[in-house]
């Protein structure tokens, strides 16, 4: 039986502009049962050294799982009297277009919504373990063992959806086993890891039995939704009938698709994290999907989402779209847990009294941690996925000015930088590779090595800007267009890696050209052995001529019926992708460093920076520097200037340590009705907010002409020169915290709920105000027109703030008060008296910025 059809959308131009939500299946409800001879009413069971689980036959039976040294509070628990195991065997739907997707949860072939509780083992040592588990050898003993069966207690066709076969008074029961181990894992870190038996069918039929209401001698112990007590089901009650004389044809699943973890959550209990999400901060009431993929145009703005809907299938994406998303979260009861693997999984948070995560797979692994706080959450989070090396000295000193147009473009804009005695970085150059002509535009040659026609004299401009201290970026991703067309190229990387063998493949065994735009590109197969070796040396030839950084853009696109050299499944491989991406060209950055070591290029000027979008779980393990995508230029709350703080903050809570968006944002559009121009107070205010970001980075956008620049006139550039002396200004408190990042995984912008988690004012926060480190409060203009902000003072700060460019002190914890922020003067406060507030102050003073 065929469980997931995939379908292509990349052609289809006219559209539903208002798509339906995708369907999914219902929050599955069951119920559980207890083996009473085995189970005492209330047991507490070690695991490892530090945490312990507590079993209780109240109320129908739970779990909880605490941290010895807090033995009351509870860590996980499940909910008395349901189960919090399930499965099912259901059909998917994948749509896709253009690297969007869409998951649809189909008919319900088979359902086991009901769990029993047959032990609940201590294993001691590895002689005495029996599940369907490998042991680690730095396992810590005791481990506990849950074993029992989930099934379907009652059959009966409910729905259209549910293929189940009902025929008369005969039905079909179903079962299979389940193993859900608990391990301590580090001193903070619980795993958990469930398996699945295969389905085991049995033809009964019914008779009419008794159900005895008993208490204590019995063997088999349910829950009652009201009379409270235990009841048993009489043996007498169903008699196995065969198959084949009934002529009913029995399911021949092998293994479920779908496992359902269920577990108790408080009414009042806020969800963060879930890695880079744009449009919310907190996610109780929502079904949260965990799938990599284009962040879409407007995300629900309007009217940018009904025109992009409209022209390409579901192109405008919605409030779940993101390039980087994490099965991770921590709430502000201080709970917190993550899933490992790359199976598409969905959190569903619309219930108040619990969570249910449903993972599209037959087996789960996963971790609970303990913490008191956001922070140690997020420092137990990181020591397991990673954290990002310290960033390079001069990718933090200064700006980092994008832009397109050749090399005399880049001369001339350099000459007015410097005549405006702005602090540069570096030239992020994206069309270093050539432009050419299709029917959406001007688009890049994603062949990777310079066009010398567009960029005459490179190696010179690249050496005359690095004499002043001025590093020169590039641009490059996983994917290559056929360049037999362009006139001036040295290398064909499609022919190349297309004679190597090292891309994605069809169903069919060719290389699967995905579609992109205006082209058609092949992906290069991450899993393949010699693909990094063999981008490496693109790589090698870029930074040989003086290249120290680029965009390794892309990483969300792997088509789900893509065909691998590893033979993974393709939709676990395309949530894996990104992370692939990052490691590769992470390697190459170690790589060259160790090169260099012993040499005269041994200099942290040299140190190459790689930045990207997409992401997984463990992408700040690889991924030196996140940007966030493609927001609009606008100033509206899913994808303008809103979004991008909402998912700088986001981010950070989910272990992306650096993170930054494009100054202004970056899509444009020029439609007869619709039209999105970048103004020039929007980034104007860009500015002022991604001063104070961990890279000071603009972009020109996809349409150059349409958009406002920093170079555009002499506001402009005396603003972009303004806040980059700004952003100089604390970059002694930058690399302080650059260094805690890589340390500690605490990320440089942070919401005010790592540090104030119990202030329920700062729970609802969202994009209104941020902090830098534990030092700067900053509170951006997000609206067009505005010149005041309000601002929030949090309750558990001792110190009082204090505006930077006023002096004026603020007390009162609780607090708000309204703050004039007219253009080039944002809402900025530093703790009183401070040594980070005082020498910031004072770097402001020196550069006549006070």
């Amino acid at each position: 039986m065929e469980t997931i059809k995939i379908t292509k959308k990349h052609h289809k131009h006219l559209n539903n502009p208002f798509p339906s939500t995708p369907k999914s299946l219902p929050l599955i409800q069951g119920s559980l049962a207890f083996n009473c001879e085995k189970l005492s009413s209330h047991q507490i069971f070690t695991i490892g050294n530090d945490f312990e689980i507590l079993w209780s036959s109240n109320n129908g039976g739970y779990l909880s799982i605490s941290h010895q040294s807090k033995p009351a509070r509870p860590l996980w628990s499940s909910i008395p009297g349901k189960a919090f195991v399930s499965a099912a065997l259901a059909e998917t739907l994948v749509e896709e277009s253009r690297g969007s997707f869409v998951i649809k949860d189909r008919h319900i072939h088979l359902l086991c919504q009901d769990q029993t509780i047959d032990d609940i083992r201590v294993i001691n040592d590895q002689f005495h373990f029996d599940g369907p588990f490998t042991l680690h050898q730095n396992v810590q003993f005791p481990l506990v063992l849950i074993t029992g069966w989930i099934f379907s207690k009652k059959i009966k066709k409910t729905n259209q959806n549910y293929v189940i076969y009902n025929k008369k008074d005969i039905q079909f029961e179903t079962k299979a086993g389940y193993w859900l181990l608990f391990d301590q894992k580090t001193s903070h870190q619980i795993g958990f890891e469930l398996k699945l038996g295969q389905p085991n069918f049995a033809i009964r039929q019914r008779r009419m039995g008794r159900i005895r209401i008993r208490k204590r001698k019995l063997g088999w112990c349910w829950s009652l939704t009201r009379p409270k007590g235990f009841v048993r089901i009489s043996s007498t009650e169903t008699e196995n009938q065969p198959a084949a004389e009934l002529k009913i044809p029995i399911p021949q699943h092998r293994e479920f698709n779908r496992v359902f973890l269920t577990y108790s959550s408080e009414e009042n209990e806020r969800f963060y994290g879930f890695g880079e999400q744009f449009s919310h901060m907190d996610f109780k009431g929502k079904r949260v999907p965990i799938f990599v993929q284009e962040q879409g145009i407007g995300r629900g703005d309007q009217p940018i989402t009904f025109a992009a809907n409209l022209v390409s299938y579901r192109a405008g994406g919605d409030w779940s779209t993101t390039y980087a998303p994490s099965p991770f979260y921590m709430t502000s009861k201080m709970r917190s847990v993550y899933l490992q693997g790359y199976d598409y999984s969905v959190f569903d948070l619309t219930r108040v009294d619990r969570v249910q995560i449903q993972i599209h797979g037959n087996s789960v692994q996963g971790r609970i941690l303990h913490g008191n706080s956001p922070c140690e959450l997020i420092e137990h989070f990181t020591e397991t996925i990673g954290r990002p090396p310290e960033l390079p000295d001069w990718i933090v000193s200064g700006a980092v000015a994008g832009m397109q147009g050749g090399t005399d473009a880049v001369r001339r804009v350099w000459d007015a930088l410097r005549s405006y005695q702005v602090p540069v970085s570096a030239f992020w150059l994206q069309d270093w590779v050539g432009q050419r002509e299709t029917l959406i535009g001007s688009q890049l040659w994603w062949n990777w090595e310079v066009d010398t026609t567009r960029y005459k004299g490179w190696k010179q401009l690249l050496k005359d800007l690095n004499a002043h201290h001025v590093k020169v970026m590039t641009y490059c991703n996983p994917c290559l267009a056929p360049s037999h067309e362009k006139p001036n190229r040295r290398r064909n990387l499609f022919e190349e890696a297309k004679r190597l063998d090292i891309l994605v493949k069809d169903k069919n065994g060719e290389q699967y050209l995905v579609p992109n735009t205006a082209f058609d590109v092949g992906m290069l197969d991450l899993t393949h052995p010699d693909t990094a070796s063999w981008f490496k040396q693109v790589l090698q030839e870029m930074v040989e001529d003086g290249v120290r950084g680029w965009m390794a853009d892309f990483g969300e696109g792997l088509p789900v019926d893509a065909i691998l050299y590893s033979s993974e499944d393709p939709i676990s491989a395309h949530n894996r992708y990104p992370e692939l991406w990052a490691q590769i060209n992470r390697e190459f950055v170690e790589e060259w460093k160790d090169k260099c070591i012993g040499t005269k290029r041994e200099d942290t000027e040299e140190d190459l920076v790689f930045f990207m979008r997409a992401g997984f779980r463990d992408s700040p393990k690889w991924g030196m520097l996140f940007w966030e995508g493609d927001q609009m230029v606008s100033w509206q709350a899913n994808d303008g200037i809103k979004s991008a703080v909402v998912g700088l903050l986001s981010s950070g809570l989910s272990g992306y340590a650096f993170n930054h968006s494009d100054i202004g944002g970056y899509c444009a559009v020029n439609l007869p009705l619709i039209k999105y121009r970048r103004s020039e107070e929007l980034l104007l205010r860009w500015m002022e907010l991604n001063a104070f970001t961990t890279v000071f980075r603009t972009h020109e956008g996809n349409k150059p002409s349409f958009n406002s620049q920093f170079y555009s006139n002499q506001q402009t550039l005396s603003h972009f020169a303004r806040f980059a002396k700004v952003y100089r200004a604390w970059k002694f408190y930058r690399i302080k915290l650059v260094k805690e990042a890589s340390q500690k995984g605490l990320p440089v912008c942070r919401h005010l709920f790592l540090h104030y988690p119990d202030d329920d004012k700062v729970q609802r926060l969202s994009y209104q105000q941020f902090l830098v480190g534990t030092e700067i409060l900053v509170v951006p203009i997000l609206d067009k027109g505005k010149k005041k902000v309000r601002v929030y003072f949090p309750v558990g700060e001792t110190s009082t703030w204090q505006h930077i460019w006023t002096e004026k002190i603020f007390t009162g914890q609780g607090s708000e008060a309204w703050v004039e922020a007219p253009i080039g003067y944002p809402a900025v406060f530093v703790k009183a008296d401070s040594i980070v507030g005082e020498t910031f102050r004072k770097n402001l003073r020196n550069s006549d910025i006070l």
